[in-house]
């Protein structure tokens, strides 16, 4: 069985890069009918919060990101937290210490800054140079850290679902720290022991961690447990090419919940920031899931373009059931509707429904009340008035083919007649549909708002 994870440190809110990491593997899981798990890499104690993990959580489960093992929903490999699970961490370390796979090193740091120094003035990489080993050093000693034991010799070789294959020499890496003096593991050690106790089979991850996979391999293998595939997904950069930070519009995933996004169009962005399938841009979920492979996943990295993104939450928009777009943006099914082809976020539909629907009279335009509510316009909207008293019961074309009657016997075109009837309704020149917005917003209210206008005019 397919069994992929998504490891986030809860050191801040959960951003696009780490979202598309969650949203590869969740499709993967959901295509192969395996399993998803969430677990929180909280060793960073200094850094890590209970609102950034909440952050994560909440994140997740806004993008429909549903896990089927970690915090919440619990699990066979619980817990789901790396410090709640040091006891693992050292019974693997010891069983590595015991198969002579690694050793505990007390060197201080005193003695490795002098080392670091010595390989500095002589313009080399410093490299542990195995001083402890040997030294068979017996638990509790104080201050001892415990060092994976690197091969001196040969290579690690991987194929990478996405890079390719990929080499990496043993002479260039060193006996690294798996496990600190109090306890808690390093990144390498502590995902791996999780992925071996999870029965991780798959790794997909950011491009950052290549350096870290053949470390980690020889790791599984001491372990005895199977080497997992793993695919590393290229960074995500800003139209400057430049890493993607906040200046290129990346904040956090609930942002885009709060600026009007529907979470179906992030998701939508997301599997499209790096993954192709033909030239189709526009995917359901269903789609995403049935179609999602890493063939077609690239290796160069993708850039993250906001208009694009902003123009896909404006398809999904347009494709989504006027009742379930209302429940997303607060308001009426039929007001829902009558913004569906025009707005580009959820946002615009509630904004419109606070200003048009909502209070008594509208908050006026004043550059629309000189144009449209003169004194040579107030005739027509009283005209107007009658037309819209007599026909409303009618409907919104009924209303509609009045206008256009009477405009064509005076021998004006639509606008004059009606731009003045929308800036009385809707205090703007640019609305909804103006015989729809008449019809929402009821008889009675409707002739308030106009006859407030004619008041306006005298």
């Amino acid at each position: 069985m397919v069994r992929v994870r998504f490891a986030p440190s809860p050191t801040g809110y959960l951003h696009i890069g780490g979202a598309r990491t969650a949203l590869f593997n969740w499709l993967w899981a959901r295509k192969n009918k395996g399993v998803f798990v969430l677990r929180i890499e909280d060793t960073d104690q200094s850094r890590s919060t209970q609102e950034s993990e909440q952050a994560i959580i909440d994140g997740m489960r806004w993008l429909g990101l549903d896990w089927d093992e970690g915090p919440v929903v619990g699990g066979p490999h619980a817990p789901y937290f790396q410090m709640q699970r040091l006891a693992t961490y050292e019974k693997h370390a010891e069983a590595l210490i015991a198969k002579e796979k690694a050793y505990r090193c007390d060197c201080s740091k005193e003695e490795l800054d002098a080392l670091r120094a010595q390989a500095a003035k002589e313009k080399r990489g410093f490299r542990y140079p195995g001083t402890c080993r040997e030294k068979k050093l017996p638990r509790g000693t104080p201050r001892a850290v415990v060092r994976f034991r690197m091969p001196d010799q040969g290579a690690t070789s991987f194929h990478d679902l996405v890079k390719g294959e990929i080499t990496t020499q043993h002479k260039e890496l060193q006996d690294e720290v798996i496990l600190r003096a109090d306890g808690v593991p390093l990144y390498n050690f502590g995902a791996v022991v999780d992925d071996i106790e999870m029965r991780i089979t798959m790794v997909a991850r950011g491009d950052d961690h290549v350096v870290n996979t053949p470390r980690q391999i020889l790791m599984y293998q001491a372990l005895d447990y199977p080497v997992p595939q793993f695919a590393h997904l290229p960074m995500i950069l800003g139209a400057d090419k430049q890493r993607l930070s906040k200046r290129h519009g990346a904040v956090s995933v609930l942002q885009y919940r709060d600026d009007g996004y529907l979470p179906g169009a992030l998701v939508n962005y997301l599997a499209r920031l790096g993954w192709s399938h033909g030239d189709q841009e526009v995917f359901t979920i269903p789609e995403l899931i049935e179609k999602f492979d890493w063939e077609h996943v690239g290796a160069t990295a993708g850039v993250f373009n906001p208009q694009k993104l902003e123009w896909l939450n404006q398809q999904w928009i347009k494709s989504t059931p006027k009742a379930g777009l209302a429940l997303a943006a607060g308001v009426s099914p039929e007001f829902a509707g009558l913004m569906q082809e025009r707005a580009k976020s959820l946002n615009e539909i509630r904004d419109a429904w606070q200003a048009y629907m909502v209070p008594e009279l509208p908050a006026y335009d004043e550059k629309a009340v000189v144009k449209q509510l003169t004194g040579q316009s107030k005739p027509l909207l009283q005209e107007a008035r009658a037309l819209i008293e007599r026909t409303f019961a009618q409907g919104p074309q009924a209303m509609e083919h009045a206008f256009r009657t009477f405009a064509e016997e005076r021998g004006l075109g639509l606008g004059k007649l009606a731009q003045p009837v929308r800036v009385a309704a809707t205090g703007t020149t640019v609305s909804p549909p103006l015989f729809e917005t008449l019809a929402l917003l009821g008889k009675e209210r409707a002739l308030r708002r106009i006859d407030a206008a004619l008041e306006k005019i005298r």
